[in-house]
């Protein structure tokens, strides 16, 4: 293995290490009822997805795809001080995600996906986040399956990779 290729593979690997860990430090440091929307750019970046709230208020999302498992919801009050802070890639969550939602609303509800695949023979596009197993060490995803005619959500559920 060429020196570029080996100090390119360490890198990565370090990285995928280190940054859980700086989600951890940086997410502690954003506290709800005191940190500001500039606060919130200055240590995560430029969001994703930017949802307005009926109430005015505006959501923020910071998705960890499609390495991560995690997907970070700010919400920002009309003050822009933030008002919550949600990791959204949870059992509850996905209990939420029901037979006729539109695409919009499940990205609303989940974030963004790791992957989006349309399958035409199924008549399908399959959205996949890699989430949380249990235990930890399973590779485990949710997948939404949408009809590409209608574009409503046909079903959803987790499923586990198998290995070896």
């Amino acid at each position: 293995m060429s020196l570029i290729r080996w100090l390119s593979t360490a890198g990565a690997a370090i990285a995928s290490v280190l940054l859980p860990a700086c989600d951890s430090v940086v997410m502690q440091e954003i506290k709800p009822g005191i940190s500001t929307a500039a606060e919130v750019r200055a240590r995560l970046g430029e969001p994703g997805n930017e949802f307005t709230n009926p109430d005015g208020s505006v959501t923020w999302e910071y998705t960890r795809q499609p390495q991560g498992v995690d997907c970070y919801m700010i919400t920002l009050g009309r003050d822009q001080i933030v008002l919550s802070m949600d990791q959204v890639l949870n059992d509850a969550n996905y209990a939420q995600i029901r037979e006729g939602m539109t695409p919009p609303e499940v990205l609303r509800q989940l974030g963004t996906p790791a992957s989006k695949v349309i399958y035409n023979n199924l008549q399908e596009e399959v959205w996949e986040w890699r989430i949380r197993g249990t235990p930890n060490s399973e590779e485990t995803y949710f997948n939404a399956h949408f009809n590409t005619n209608s574009s409503l959500l046909k079903k959803a559920g987790k499923r586990v990779a198998q290995r070896g």
